[in-house]
């Protein structure tokens, strides 16, 4: 009879604590995963919103760096993690719509809730600035004429294979490099390891401080704050690459883990101390927030990139 009070005593405990933690949440720090190396724009973005948001939870935000493959290796891990509001990965989507179309991965797109798109990082490829070209045209010229074969630094598999099929169309051969984040990207171009490479919005700063040139604007339109170099459709290359970037959660997230999440960016997303702290201080694009638009997004960008494979 005591080992059966005991039993009902222990259960109702256990019952009771997973009730409590539910309702209590976050009753303990929470971790934002971030896909680039410390000091990379995606990182500063991560530790920004992580900041802010620890205001509104009321815990502290701690920030893991997961590198690897443009955020394969931290999408990877987050898939693996429980579903409990604890662990929030701070992504560009490309992890979880272009890279299962041209890669093996233990995950799915359908392993995650997409909780909100936060920021489109401004991005372009760069050379150093004592290169004898000014575009990504006439890098690929100087390289054809000299018979060399050109260095490129990579992000991800889609800024990756944009340039494979650039340096094809060219007729010039590639020696790729992969990164760890922006700063990896500046080191080897600025030090000679790289001709060229693809970076985000922290390329603003070096442009600016005379160690590096834009060469290319990766996005559908020019980047203002260097309205002079073309895109890359503008220099002839029918290619856009853009690192959108999004909270992004194990599927299956708890109900009240996630209301209490959604009401937070949604906080975030009013805020214009936040929004200047993207556009005007990280100098990001702004993006529409929320979970419907987040996960259309994805789903959309999903096909795109699956209808482009079938017709390798």
């Amino acid at each position: 009879m005591r080992k059966l009070i005991s039993l009902g005593v222990g259960l109702l405990m256990a019952a009771t604590s997973t009730i409590t933690t539910a309702a209590e949440y976050p009753s303990r720090p929470i971790t934002f995963m971030t896909m680039t190396q410390p000091g990379a724009q995606i990182d500063r973005l991560t530790r920004g919103l992580g900041q802010r948001m620890s205001k509104i939870m009321g815990q502290p935000i701690n920030v893991k760096n997961v590198t690897g493959s443009h955020g394969t290796v931290m999408a990877t891990e987050l898939s693996k993690a429980r579903p409990d509001g604890y662990n929030i990965g701070v992504t560009s989507l490309t992890a979880y719509t272009y890279a299962p179309h041209h890669a093996k991965l233990v995950y799915k797109p359908e392993d995650f809730d997409y909780l909100t798109l936060v920021a489109l990082n401004s991005s372009g490829f760069i050379s150093k600035s004592d290169k004898p070209w000014n575009t990504l045209k006439e890098a690929f010229a100087w390289h054809k004429k000299n018979n060399k074969a050109m260095v490129a630094m990579f992000h991800g598999a889609d800024d990756r294979d944009a340039i494979i099929r650039i340096a094809k169309k060219e007729g010039v051969k590639l020696s790729l490099i992969p990164s760890k984040g922006g700063p990896s990207v500046i080191k080897a171009v600025t030090g000679g390891h790289a001709d060229v490479g693809y970076v985000g919005a922290i390329l603003y700063k070096h442009v600016e401080a005379g160690s590096i040139k834009l060469i290319a604007a990766a996005l559908g339109d020019r980047l203002p704050p260097i309205p002079s170099v073309p895109t890359l459709r503008e220099q002839g290359y029918d290619e856009q690459v853009e690192m959108i970037v999004a909270l992004v959660a194990p599927k299956g997230l708890d109900a009240k883990a996630k209301a209490k999440l959604l009401a937070a960016a949604d906080k975030l997303a009013k805020d214009k101390e936040t929004q200047e702290f993207i556009t005007g201080n990280l100098l990001m694009r702004p993006v529409k927030w929320g979970e419907t638009h987040a996960d259309n997004t994805a789903k959309e960008l999903y096909k795109t990139f699956g209808d482009q494979a079938k017709m390798k």
